[in-house]
């Protein structure tokens, strides 16, 4: 399996125009209110580093998926949440400014947190111990489409408040209909992989992908954290870096079944994530 286009070159650019956007509507005070809520990203990252890869952990195991599919998933559960996270937390009125944060703090704390459990993982499903590199450029990566973006974004709002308002709503309808676009392309151009494999992964990798959107929005709803949070952290947890992964299967270690697992995730993620932001807000408004 290759990336596509749409995942090297278009995907990036779109995200970081979409970024951009949603620098408009945020402003430093976001994120000072961010640090008087630590509960919410204390349980976060305990979702995402600890209580995620157990469950994926179990799914693998009791899944009768081959070994190697079975690291591939691991390495999926064990990758930060990507970029597109911010965009689905905005269209579906959760806390992108939380989103961004646990986005920035997540890709750090991978650079420690993925190796481990992807060695593990081989460990114990093929018996084999092996040193995964840091992939540094792909953090950097993540950083430069999420926050340069987004600073540029509040820098227009603090110089031109009334400009970053007005272009609120366009902008939002412009992001939906770009992540349509991309869902379209990545769909077509990864028809052959999803039926050849979708047969064996798409059971496992669905479960884990709503388990993944349950557990970010259900647990910090469990400790009494404010719904736009609990939106934001399901986001988070369930929309993960899939293209992270896949590179780390192809160009670390060297292994493209490994990548079978994300790549299915990548394109199930798009339509399951944007079905929790229709159910979330729904519940919202029916109780409103």
């Amino acid at each position: 399996m290759q990336q596509s286009t749409a995942t090297t070159l278009f995907l990036p650019i779109a995200l970081g125009i979409i970024m951009l956007g949603l620098g408009l509507s945020l402003t430093l005070n976001d994120f000072k209110r961010i640090t008087k809520y630590p509960k919410a990203i204390t349980i976060a990252l305990g979702c995402q580093m600890i209580l995620l890869p157990a469950l994926c952990f179990i799914i693998a195991e009791f899944s009768g998926l081959s070994p190697v599919l079975s690291v591939g998933l691991l390495l999926l559960a064990a990758s930060p949440g990507g970029p597109t996270a911010n965009l689905y937390s905005h269209l579906s009125n959760g806390d992108v400014a939380l989103n961004i944060t646990l986005t920035a703090v997540n890709s750090v704390l991978t650079l420690f947190t993925l190796p481990i459990i992807v060695n593990l993982s081989m460990e114990y499903f093929m018996g084999a111990g092996q040193y995964i590199p840091l992939p540094f450029s792909k953090v950097i990566e993540v950083f430069v489409i999420v926050l340069v973006p987004v600073s540029l974004g509040m820098l227009i709002k603090s110089k031109a408040p009334a400009f970053a308002t007005k272009m609120e709503k366009p902008v939002k309808i412009i992001s939906a209909l770009l992540l349509i676009l991309i869902i379209v392309s990545v769909t077509i151009r990864e028809k052959q992989m999803l039926m050849d494999h979708f047969a064996q992964m798409g059971t496992p990798v669905l479960l884990f992908n709503i388990l993944s959107l349950a557990v970010g929005f259900y647990v910090p709803l469990l400790f009494e954290v404010d719904k736009k949070q609990a939106i934001a952290i399901g986001m988070e947890i369930g929309i993960h870096n899939g293209t992270l992964a896949i590179y780390i299967a192809l160009n670390v270690l060297n292994n493209s079944t490994m990548s079978i697992p994300p790549a299915i995730y990548s394109l199930l993620m798009f339509f399951t994530a944007a079905a929790f932001g229709f159910l979330v807000n729904t519940g919202k408004k029916q109780t409103a």
